[in-house]
């Protein structure tokens, strides 16, 4: 064979080759969730009012969810607050600030027993799940 001919033949090999491994590759991983404060805190404010205050969830019926995600010190949080006194102080403050969000969880509710779910949930969902434990 003529050295061109051969160079080709590879060449086909070749393009063979990468045609079938693109065939048998899986569909792509899906995006990663975005880890800056604010996307973060919005998925879990909607994780926070489905799971804890919409389903009726018995732990959480005598409160009510108070976002605050449009903030001017950088820092969106959510805050869980006396359902019949929501001008009360927060029971509950979750927020993040930076990009990736670092986050923190305190006040009274982080003292009961319900705090390790509490906990759980946020981490789920900054991670960037959906739904309820």
């Amino acid at each position: 064979m003529r050295p061109h001919a051969l160079s080709k033949a590879a060449c086909a090999a070749a393009l063979a080759a990468a045609a079938s491994l693109a065939a048998c590759q899986s569909t792509p991983p899906a995006p990663k969730a975005n880890t800056a404060a604010l996307p973060t805190m919005e998925r879990i404010a909607l994780g926070a009012n489905g799971c804890w205050f919409k389903s009726g969830d018995a732990a959480f019926k005598t409160y009510r969810l108070a976002p605050e995600l449009n903030s001017f010190s950088g820092k969106p949080r959510i805050l869980v607050v006396p359902r019949r006194s929501p001008e009360s102080r927060p029971l509950l403050v979750v927020q993040a600030e930076g990009n990736p969000a670092r986050l923190s969880a305190f006040g009274p509710l982080m003292d009961e027993p319900v705090s390790a779910r509490i906990a759980s949930d946020v981490k789920r969902w900054a991670a960037g799940a959906t739904g309820c434990s």
